[in-house]
């Protein structure tokens, strides 16, 4: 519990029994928040400044207080700051230091703030700065996947629907399809930042305050573009919360996708993939084994983001305006989210780099499964004028005949085809080589080579 020089309770003139310990201990929050600490100095320098401009405080007091806060700043950054629970939060822990250090000019700092609107200021900083880190991470996978992706554009895998063989495709076009992913996950986060650009602090408690304040001083001051507009929403909102993270659930969700996908491919079942021994683990038990371990933790984390999320939505349904305790968890809620997605983008970066395409069993793979039906049907309606129905039965027949004759369609014959539909020709043929069917896909955001090129060329010239 906060206290002041003389050792009493802020509010003890008030609160006249002492707090129980129980209550002491589930109502701290200063192992958590503490790494709010130069958001919550930044806050209140650019607060005591707006204070002396507008005549509030004295020029001495402002540079007292301004000197204190520097001073804690750099204990608190040499570690030389003792945290004390007693003191509940950041924000007191801050205040008790700053009356030890300048006296009772440290009571001014308070003058037409709350702690409602401070945490809210240095939260939604500390959001920014994280936002920002987290789209540079983004960045290093986007630039490693198009890396990897430029090397394997005519690299021939298997494309699945239902997870059975469907159409020839690249492998890089495949690693664009993340790329894209991705690029959205940064789009989302981005756009996040126009709704953290509005400034809380000056609102107080939740009514506004009867002093002279400027808000638009304090909002360009810690880089805001604008003062909240209602100061009852602005101490009850947390949209902000959830937009942050559910944007880490999506990007979780978009990591664990690709992990499950590799983990797949690098079972010995399918073997599409390659691991380097730098992001694989052994067993303790059978010698032979290498584990993809880091894929299977990527994938595991994604639950405990989507539970952040799903806490923090639940801990705001019924919540009336406009400022309770419940909100308090926020924080510990969005530095999980924030602190695992971090983590995971780096792991799978180094993955990225560690990881490689099994090409001869890709196109094996690829060369099974009649993945190149839907050509020939494509080449009835083309060549011969045929609706693409009536060329679908046709192509159905042709398959059937390949599997009861325990062939690929590249492996019948144009006697055999002919069977089906007389008019054939020899070109014809060429309609069941893998590279073809991949070139033929020439439409926008098609898997042809060319295209996939256009992709990546499109990317660098984005990220550069």
């Amino acid at each position: 519990m906060a206290k002041n020089k003389n050792n009493q309770a802020i509010w003890n003139t008030r609160i006249q029994k002492k707090t129980s310990s129980l209550f002491q201990k589930v109502g701290n929050s200063i192992d958590i928040d503490k790494r709010l600490y130069k958001e919550d100095i930044q806050g209140s320098i650019a607060h005591v400044e707006m204070l002396f401009r507008q005549k509030i405080i004295s020029f001495k007091i402002k540079n007292k207080i301004i000197y204190g806060l520097n001073k804690i700043y750099k204990e608190i950054s040499k570690k030389k700051f003792e945290f004390n629970k007693k003191y509940e939060d950041i924000h007191m822990n801050i205040e008790k230091r700053l009356f030890q250090i300048i006296g009772e000019d440290a009571g001014h700092i308070h003058t037409a703030r709350s702690r409602n609107d401070q945490v809210i200021t240095d939260f939604k900083i500390w959001i920014k700065g994280a936002t920002k880190e987290i789209n540079k991470n983004i960045d290093k996978v986007i630039k490693s996947t198009i890396k990897l992706a430029e090397k394997n554009i005519e690299t021939i895998m298997p494309g699945f629907t239902h997870l059975k063989n469907a159409q020839a495709i690249s492998f890089g076009h495949y690693l664009m399809a993340y790329v894209e992913m991705f690029s959205r996950d940064k789009k989302r986060f981005l756009n996040n930042l126009d709704n953290l650009d509005e400034n809380p602090l000056g609102v107080s408690a939740l009514a506004g305050t009867s002093f002279n304040i400027d808000r638009n001083f304090t909002s360009k001051k810690l880089g805001f573009k604008r003062p909240t507009n209602n100061s009852i929403d602005t101490v009850s909102d947390r949209d902000f919360v959830l937009d942050f993270l559910y944007s880490v659930s999506v990007c979780s969700m978009h990591i664990s996708r690709i992990a499950e996908e590799l983990i797949i491919w690098n079972s010995d079942a399918f073997h599409l993939i390659n691991l380097s021994d730098k992001v694989v683990t052994g067993s303790s038990i059978m010698p032979q084994k290498k584990n993809p371990d880091l894929l299977e933790y990527l994938r595991g984390k994604t639950g405990s983001s989507y539970g952040n999320f799903f806490s923090m939505l639940t801990i705001l349904k019924g919540l009336p305006l406009s400022y309770f305790k419940d909100l308090q968890d926020d924080k510990e809620l969005v530095f999980k989210s924030n602190d695992t997605l971090t983590n995971c983008l780096k792991i799978f970066d180094e993955i990225l780099k560690n990881c490689s395409p099994n090409k001869k069993k890709m196109f094996e793979l690829a060369n099974t499964g009649h993945t190149t039906a839907t050509d020939f049907a494509d080449y009835l309606v083309k060549k011969h004028s045929l609706s693409f129905r009536k060329a679908y039965e046709k192509t159905a027949a042709i398959v059937n005949l390949a599997e009861k004759r325990k062939k690929n369609l590249s492996e019948l014959s144009l006697q055999e085809l002919k069977k089906i539909e007389p008019k054939l020709t020899d070109d014809v043929l060429k309609v069941f080589d893998l590279k073809n069917s991949i070139n033929s896909k020439k439409s926008y955001g098609g898997t042809s080579f060319d295209n996939i090129k256009k992709m990546i060329l499109r990317y660098k010239k984005t990220n550069d």
